[in-house]
């Protein structure tokens, strides 16, 4: 792409040209210096790297609409154009994920949008299948935000506008500044199809300071009203006047504001109920506001905006007003107006306060009236994301109307179930300093809300703040709605989930025994609140060892979820399905657990996406299903999936991703890659006394995962430490008839073997199988593993007698399991069993 004059003889547009590419102005006048410029220095710095441009300049002097015009004049020269919004980064890969389809790559609806956004990058970077691209990225602020999604090579061009100065150190900055006068008198005379005299135009333009925004909308008021230059100078004059006589102080230009008031004066002659909706619309966010909000939030309590909301008509005719006036932009496909930052702060400061705050409270009615009811019902995710841009920018925190409070208190519910935990915890944290202060913390919104803070802090791992606000919140809740109040019953499962977190699984267990007699009592015994109990009471009895129970419990929750007609939410039936797999796992049918689970896993990518939690988790829990089936090379492949997707999504300290990071260490290890798997057990072990604590049954599950690495690699005191360590504190934990106790004295028989201690290897392995054929009986996969144990230590210690017969009935127990168990083939091979420790979700 070496040429640099304007192909004006072409119109070819290219093959991939994106669908938010904005039209061509028409009106787009001069700038050819700056269009020139920009070609050069995208053509010279193109030929080593992708060197991004970047249009930088203040609000108003038209950034954006260089970028368009030189998009259509360029086009020619690339076969894809690409527009990405850059206003909302949270909104940036999903933009960028769209071309993969474009470019013959795996869709974000298989592969996650983060992994589709990456692969299109890599993709731009190599040039493969396009090799003349460009990319635009408008209205971008921070360079750290959007970086990632910058090609750093390759044959294509990348261009970004933004007012933020700091581009200037990672790309060709080209500084956009206001018209000059000719442009200026060139603009008018286009923009009014009319030959404006040239001193009346320079006058006119020097008034308003050749900013370009001030100028498209003073050619856009004399179009609609008529008024000469003359006069509309004379008018400008007068406002400029009123304007310092109120000693307005603005950090925009005073000939902006003069300019602004002007149309909007205009707008309240001709159609005061345009100029009311202009100053709604100035109290959102300056990203896209949807439409609907309006149509939505009709019954929604306002009061100023009722009349326009209750007559479809006459609203339709209001936003064509402020369009007609450049004060507004419609998109009509994607439903949504859009208002300059600029115009929107001088709408805001031309207000005395009390309007002020009238008109706020009406957005913030709009808002809660104009959201979906469910936030959890994965239908209406796409509507929150829309809203969610525009709470902290009307300030919505402050607000003490109760409705409103419940919309905010939605918001926290969408971002949680969307697992945007940190924008969830801030916006939580920020409503209660608010409602706390005007309201008091027995305060029934206040206690809603903190029971949802609650949640977003254990999902984070904050445990310890998760379980101090919730031993908070609690009994005031019991004080203030009552013991069967729904709140009061769903906090009950938060407290009980603290107690996991804490590893206190047998109090977990009654907490949840006695939630279910009252859901029971309150809902009816299948109903969906309480099913969410007996899902949870179906963990606690994995975490207790006792897997017939929870696969019971596992399978009539999921029958009744995934036959209900309504009620049920995609995500709840997504944890009791992938429960189920992972309680059929437990009871050692592999292959079972491997076919619930794919089911399961193909059910989570569809309905919630591959990089919802709940995909990821059943993912990781399918990959020890496929190990343990002896598919190695397959839960290699999907659990590193599963990682890397969990350390870049939620960080290293997640709960979850330190659990997938154990089930990787461990494919690893099984896959003979052992120093690899010893790395990551290293790094998760602190992880986990960081997060659970030291004594925590998961910490020392991952010290005996560390310990049977030392083991293997010949450091078996080492390792005997670590598992009699980890023994004895699960025992003190847990009790003695659990599967985590279970499985370290089985390692700890085994480290004793290793030293020669054959005497004590067998007597630890007698105790241990008549406990556990007590506990599981004599077919359970791990009382055969300590079975096949035993019997080697018999041998070892002299008795063949014994050991022979010990190990033909073991055998013959094995019969009930596939020939091709990994498990059954290995005691045929007359190897020693170790236990290892896989991560469940709390």
């Amino acid at each position: 792409m070496d040429q640099k004059t304007a192909p004006e003889a072409s119109h070819q547009v290219p093959a991939i040209w994106g669908k938010k590419i904005p039209g061509r102005n028409k009106h787009f006048t001069g700038r050819e210096n700056l269009l020139d410029q920009l070609r050069t220095s995208i053509i010279s710095t193109a030929k080593a790297a992708v060197v991004p441009q970047a249009l930088q300049g203040l609000g108003g002097v038209g950034k954006t609409q260089l970028a368009i015009e030189y998009v259509w004049r360029y086009r020619s020269f690339y076969d894809l154009v690409w527009w990405v919004p850059a206003d909302q980064p949270m909104l940036v890969p999903s933009t960028i994920a769209a071309l993969a389809d474009h470019l013959r790559l795996r869709p974000a609806n298989s592969v996650g949008i983060e992994e589709a956004a990456a692969s299109v990058r890599d993709a731009l970077q190599r040039g493969d299948p396009i090799d003349r691209w460009l990319l635009i990225f408008d209205n971008a602020d921070e360079p750290e935000e959007i970086r990632d999604f910058i090609p750093e090579g390759g044959p294509g061009h990348v261009l970004i506008t933004s007012r933020n100065s700091r581009w200037s150190g990672v790309a060709e900055t080209v500084p956009v500044d206001v018209f000059s006068t000719e442009e200026s008198v060139e603009f008018l005379r286009k923009r009014l199809q009319k030959d404006v005299p040239q001193k009346e135009a320079e006058h006119l333009a020097s008034e308003l300071g050749d900013l370009p925004l001030a100028l498209e909308q003073a050619a856009a008021l004399q179009i609609m009203t008529g008024l000469s230059t003359e006069e509309y100078i004379e008018q400008l004059a007068l406002q400029t006047r009123e304007l310092l006589n109120l000693g307005k102080s603005t950090e925009y230009p005073l000939s902006m504001t003069a300019a602004w008031q002007l149309s909007v004066n205009e707008i309240e002659n001709r159609l005061p109920e345009a100029a009311m909706v202009l100053r709604c619309l100035a109290f959102f966010g300056p990203d896209p506001i949807p439409r609907a909000v309006f149509r939505r939030g009709s019954k929604s309590g306002v009061k100023r905006m009722a009349p326009i909301l209750a007559n479809p008509v006459l609203a339709a005719k209001a936003f064509g007003e402020l369009n007609r006036f450049a004060l507004v932009k419609i998109e009509q496909e994607a439903g949504t107006v859009q208002v300059h930052r600029l115009v929107q702060a001088l709408l805001r400061d031309s207000l005395v306060e009390p309007e002020r705050e009238e008109i706020r409270h009406e957005v913030h009615l709009l808002l809660a009236g104009g959201a979906p009811a469910d936030p959890e019902d994965t239908v209406n995710w796409p509507d929150f994301a829309d809203l969610v841009p525009h709470v902290r920018p009307a300030g919505v925190a402050r607000c003490a109307d109760r409705q409103v409070q419940r919309f905010a208190i939605d918001v926290i519910r969408y971002l949680h179930r969307v697992a945007n935990y940190s924008s969830a915890k801030n916006f939580a944290e920020e409503f209660r300093a608010h409602w706390t202060a005007a309201h008091g913390k027995k305060d029934e919104n206040v206690l809603r809300l903190c029971r949802h803070l609650g949640n977003v802090l254990w999902q984070m791992g904050a445990f310890s703040e998760s379980r101090a606000l919730n031993e908070e919140t609690f009994p005031c809740m019991r004080e203030v709605f009552g013991e069967e109040n729904e709140e009061t019953l769903r906090i009950r499962l938060t407290v009980a989930a603290d107690l996991r977190a804490k590893g206190m699984f047998r109090e977990a267990f009654e907490q949840d025994t006695e939630s279910l007699d009252l859901h029971t009592r309150v809902f009816g015994a299948v109903a969906p609140a309480t099913l969410r109990v007996l899902n949870n009471l179906a963990l606690d009895n994995v975490l207790l060892s006792r897997f017939d129970t929870a696969l019971d419990l596992a399978q009539l929750v999921f029958i009744e979820q995934s036959s209900a007609r309504d009620g049920i939410r995609i995500w709840e039936l997504q944890s009791s399905w992938n429960g189920l797999a992972r309680t059929v796992r437990l009871l050692g049918d592999h292959a079972q657990a491997c076919d619930v689970g794919e089911e399961a896993y193909a059910h989570g990518i569809s309905q919630l996406g591959i990089e919802h939690p709940l995909t990821l988790m059943t993912a990781r829990d399918l990959s020890i299903a496929r190990r343990r089936m002896g598919d190695v090379e397959g839960a290699l492949e999907l659990v590193e999936e599963t990682f890397t997707r969990m350390d870049k999504l939620f960080g290293p300290d997640s709960p979850e991703t330190m659990a997938t990071q154990v089930a990787f260490s461990r494919a690893l290890h099984q896959a003979g890659r052992s120093e690899e798997a010893m790395a990551l057990a290293r790094q998760a072990l602190p992880r986990y006394r960081r997060i659970y604590g030291d004594q925590h049954p998961f910490t020392n599950g991952c010290l005996m995962n560390l310990a049977l690495l030392y083991q293997l690699r010949g450091d078996v005191i080492q390792a005997k430490e670590m598992d009699r360590q980890a023994y004895e504190s699960l025992l003190d934990r847990l009790g003695p008839n659990h599967g985590y106790v279970f499985g370290a004295t089985l390692n700890l028989a085994s480290d004793l073997a290793a030293l020669d201690d054959v005497a004590g290897a067998r007597e630890l392995g007698e105790d241990l199988l008549a406990q556990m054929r007590a506990f599981y009986g004599p077919d359970n996969l791990l009382t055969l593993a300590a079975a096949v144990n035993l019997a080697l230590d018999l041998q070892a210690d002299g008795k063949p007698e014994q050991a022979e017969t010990l190990y033909t009935d073991t055998m013959r127990r094995y019969a009930r399991y596939d020939l091709g168990h990994p498990e059954r083939i290995h005691a045929e091979s007359k190897k020693r069993f170790n236990w290892d420790f896989d991560p469940i979700s709390l």
